[in-house]
């Protein structure tokens, strides 16, 4: 069975349908309420990633529910938009909390189990940010670059231990999240498409394509410590803004 966190929209909706289509029963936690996933074998949780309260009840109703955890998805995560001199620590800390400190909390809960049954596999969602600079993002970007820390840190400590753990890293995907940001006037669609050499937007089903490949051991049995970048090339690119755009249209 799989556990997705952040399940109620976007990434990680997705990435529990998908799970869900390729047979897992699902353990789904988020905030808000997870709906539309009454007809198949789903627990859904209310919940904060960062509390460890929260947390350890979590942990114990899938234990109850399920008796394991196969899968671990650690999706959730919040955005920060600010210049770094205008980030207050109150909002440092809670990037922090919900994106880097909750997945080392379900890490840590899920994984002890997952290294006394000697398998398991832990997806993080991390993102482009985690690989780069990114201006206006500095708690986000911290806390992306945390993650992909953690990822590589887990994945040394118990890959010899049967429980593999990979990042996958998207570039801008259309979700409410990103609606949120361009309605704050922060970028437009064409600041990120001129970017990306494929030209688009990903969407969800981008990266929960990639995380139903890490979460496999049959597709991905020999991955560990992985930065997968699904960013249709955003990383890759070097190129100046003019230089980009002209090597499309050749």
């Amino acid at each position: 069975m799989a556990v997705v966190t952040g399940a109620a929209q976007g990434i990680g909706r997705r990435t529990a349908e998908v799970l869900a289509e390729e047979g897992y029963a699902l353990a789904l936690l988020d905030r808000q309420p997870v709906l539309g996933f009454e007809a198949i074998d789903a627990l859904t949780f209310a919940g904060d990633v960062s509390d460890e309260a929260d947390v350890a009840q979590f942990v114990a109703a899938v234990e109850a529910r399920f008796g394991r955890a196969d899968v671990l998805v650690n999706n959730a995560g919040i955005a920060s938009i600010a210049p770094a001199e205008e980030t207050g620590a109150a909002q440092w800390r809670r990037v922090l909390e919900v994106n880097l400190t909750g997945p080392f909390l379900l890490s840590q809960a899920f994984g002890r189990r997952m290294l006394v049954r000697g398998s398991g596999t832990i997806v993080n969602i991390a993102s482009v940010a985690g690989l780069l600079g990114v201006a206006d993002r500095v708690a986000y970007n911290a806390s992306k670059h945390g993650l992909i820390g953690l990822t590589r840190t887990l994945a040394v400590e118990w890959g010899g231990r049967g429980v593999r753990v990979n990042a996958v890293c998207p570039g801008w995907v259309k979700t409410d999240m990103d609606d949120e940001s361009q309605a704050s006037g922060a970028y437009g669609d064409g600041d990120i498409t001129d970017h990306v050499p494929m030209a688009r937007f990903a969407q969800p089903e981008d990266i929960a394509r990639a995380v139903a490949f890490l979460a496999d051991p049959a597709r991905s049995g020999f991955v560990n410590g992985a930065a997968l970048s699904v960013d249709g090339g955003w990383a890759a690119d070097g190129s100046w803004q003019s230089l980009r755009l002209e090597s499309r249209g050749r």
